[in-house]
């Protein structure tokens, strides 16, 4: 048996932004993010349905099996992308990136495991008090090509197509969400976030900010993001749980308003 022992959780609209596209849900089983795609209709509103789809799917206190994850993040996707449509301007999309952990039931295994997802570029960390270990790969332009070897990690930084997302909810009629099940063990810590924090903040340093021991990490990690220039909105949950039967049953859940701001993420076309 898996207790949560905190969640803490934090968005801010960043220092240039004027509107938040970011949304999230923390909310035990399911502890996602999502990042509204801006220069296209309704970014911030994309992001909200994302969100409050699996909160109707996933309900709180529920125990979802994998499959039943397929199924929430496919209902999100027709919800997101029935909010497309023409208006004054022409044709237009509205997409959001997904990322994050859902508590899961696995029945065949007689046990519960973290389900992590992704769609876009939005990321899912572990963090185990030593070494950040990303769980998830973007789903980017700049990502393939260094996959290909035809870009270094420093180089996709301030590569010109590095706000160009490969995945989106709504983007297409069916959506190809990464997933993969983590057995629970011992004490366990993730960290979840839109690109707002990634593209001010290098791993190096979020896992500095992170040694430190913050009381409320995921407030550090994006006042941290927003100094270092917020040029984004910036997104954080940190989940720490603890499995075994001897584990605190309270959970310590820090949220903080969204401010609104606005996102250049763009689909690849």
């Amino acid at each position: 048996m898996t207790s949560l022992v905190g969640v803490s959780a934090r968005t801010d609209v960043g220092a240039v932004r004027h509107v938040n596209e970011d949304s999230l849900l923390a909310e035990d089983p399911v502890f996602v993010v999502a990042d509204g795609m801006g220069g296209h209709a309704r970014g911030d509103l994309a992001s909200r349905t994302a969100v409050e789809s699996l909160a109707r799917t996933l309900a709180s206190g529920t125990r979802p099996t994998p499959d039943e994850v397929v199924r929430a993040i496919d209902e999100a996707n027709a919800a997101v992308r029935a909010l497309s449509g023409a208006d004054e301007s022409g044709a237009a999309v509205a997409g959001t990136t997904l990322a994050g952990i859902v508590r899961v039931r696995v029945p065949e295994l007689a046990a519960e495991q973290w389900m992590v997802v992704n769609v876009g570029d939005s990321r899912v960390y572990a963090w185990d008090g030593r070494e950040l270990r990303r769980l998830t790969v973007d789903h980017s332009a700049v990502q393939e090509l260094v996959d290909a070897g035809l870009i270094t990690e420093q180089q996709a930084a301030v590569h010109p197509e590095r706000n160009v997302i490969t995945r989106a909810l709504g983007a297409e009629d069916f959506v190809d969400a990464d997933s993969t099940l983590i057995p629970e063990s011992g004490r366990q810590t993730f960290l979840v976030c839109s690109d707002g924090l990634t593209r001010e903040l290098s791993d190096e340093r979020i896992a500095q900010l992170l040694a430190e021991g913050p009381a409320d990490p995921a407030a550090a990690l994006v006042q941290a993001a927003v100094a270092a220039g917020g040029h984004d909105n910036v997104t954080v949950l940190v989940v720490e749980s603890v499995s075994g039967e001897d584990t605190p049953a309270s959970v310590d859940t820090r949220d903080r308003a969204a401010e609104r701001a606005i996102e250049d993420t763009q689909p690849r076309g």
